[in-house]
């Protein structure tokens, strides 16, 4: 009888321990499935419905300061850099000739409403010579009917009733030349008052230009923002229409982001956008709307336009410019933006319920100022005191304006 290895049939009795590798590659394959699954439901409920772009850029209104009438510079009241409001000097040009013809423009009115005023003096001497004519011709009437009927008894001679016939004529003459008169000088006046005349009108009209010409030697900033490119010098004389310097509202910055023509399937106008920026990083995140997608894509308003009919043809993908609006005026204050920053935005594309162009026309203004306007009621204030310090009485006023 053959003896048995004891260490043998001790391995043989204790089962196989089951492989480790084999249950970890398992429970990966499972992960992955999991993950796969998750991963493709985001997708499908969330992650299709957004998209992004880095070919984004802030961009707003540089408002240029250019003068209105030609002038010498006296004064810089702003550099690059510094913060004005409205209406704040920006440039002051020399004023001694706009001051010049201020004056002249202003006695020439005060000069046209006294002229105006013995217009209306005149209607009523004409009316008075009209009511004196009137009472010759009745008596130089009356005489010639006495006569005439003396005449006819012999009282008189044929040679005194020919006397008086004659100056008859000559009364009824002198009467017609006084009516003409007269109606020569209402049509001067018809249905005006001193302060509407045709002639007080004009006058007004040039002072207003003088008084614009030398309020606008000093040259005010039409809106709120940052002083930028100033290239106006002190002593430098310039023209019309001359950039002297800009003007930035950096509470009115927008982005231009440059979608793929394959990203627009599925834009709308007003779906919401997540917006960071380069200089701020993904910490600071803004909110903000899709406000209108190009009605062009950037090549095609280029200014050399590709011509796709000539040579060989390569098909680019175009890329359309979308402006988008921040919502959140703070974020702004918080965290400020400069013309030029590059942006990385994120649409989402859940709400489809907007248009795809705008639907309907503005009904107001997208940008507007006031500054201007002031100007004008000044000079009309002006006008109306040197045409009230130059008027008569206001009863005579009124007895003009019923004549």
């Amino acid at each position: 009888m053959s003896s048995q290895n004891p260490v043998a049939a001790e391995a043989s009795a204790v089962p196989p321990q089951k492989s480790r590798r084999g249950f970890l590659l398992r429970l990966l394959a499972v992960v992955l499935v999991v993950l796969a699954i998750a991963w493709g439901l985001w997708y499908y409920f969330d992650g299709r419905w957004y998209e992004g772009t880095d070919d984004a850029y802030v961009n707003g209104n540089v408002v240029q300061i250019t003068p209105q009438v030609p002038g010498t510079v006296v004064t810089i009241g702003a550099d690059d850099g510094d913060l004005v409001h409205a209406g704040d000097v920006l440039v002051k040009l020399d004023a001694a000739n706009t001051e010049v013809a201020l004056a002249e423009a202003k006695a020439n009115l005060a000069s046209t409403v006294r002229k105006v005023r013995g217009l209306y003096s005149n209607v009523s001497g004409a009316q008075a010579d009209v009511a004196v004519r009137k009472v010759a011709v009745d008596k130089a009437r009356a005489d010639y009917n006495r006569r005439r009927d003396l005449a006819k008894s012999g009282a008189i001679s044929s040679e005194e009733l020919s006397h008086a016939l004659d100056a008859l004529t000559s009364a009824q003459s002198a009467l017609t030349t006084a009516e003409q008169q007269l109606q020569t000088n209402r049509v001067l006046v018809d249905d005006t008052v001193v302060a509407s005349h045709p002639d007080v009108q004009a006058a007004s009209a040039r002072l207003r230009q003088a008084y614009l010409d030398n309020l606008r030697t000093t040259i005010i900033a039409p809106v709120d923002g940052y002083v930028a490119k100033r290239s106006v010098q002190l002593g430098q004389r310039i023209a019309v229409g001359a950039p002297l310097m800009a003007v930035v509202p950096l509470h009115q910055v927008w982005i231009d982001a440059n979608f793929k023509e394959t990203q627009l399937t599925h834009m709308r106008i007003g779906q919401p956008v997540e917006v960071t920026a380069d200089v701020y990083g993904s910490n600071v995140k803004y909110k903000a709307t899709v406000q209108s997608l190009g009605v062009g894509t950037g090549s095609a308003f280029s200014l050399l336009p590709a011509q796709n009919a000539t040579g060989n043809w390569i098909k680019i993908v175009q890329r359309v410019p979308v402006r988008i609006f921040f919502t959140d005026a703070k974020q702004l204050d918080e965290h400020p933006l400069r013309i030029g920053l590059s942006m990385d935005v994120s649409v989402g594309l859940h709400d489809q319920t907007g248009a795809m162009l705008a639907q309907k026309a503005p009904t107001a203004p997208a940008f507007n100022t006031d500054v201007y306007g002031k100007q004008l009621a000044q000079a009309n204030s002006v006008i109306d005191e040197i045409i009230h310090a130059n008027m008569a009485s206001a009863s005579a006023q009124a007895d003009a304006a019923k004549k």
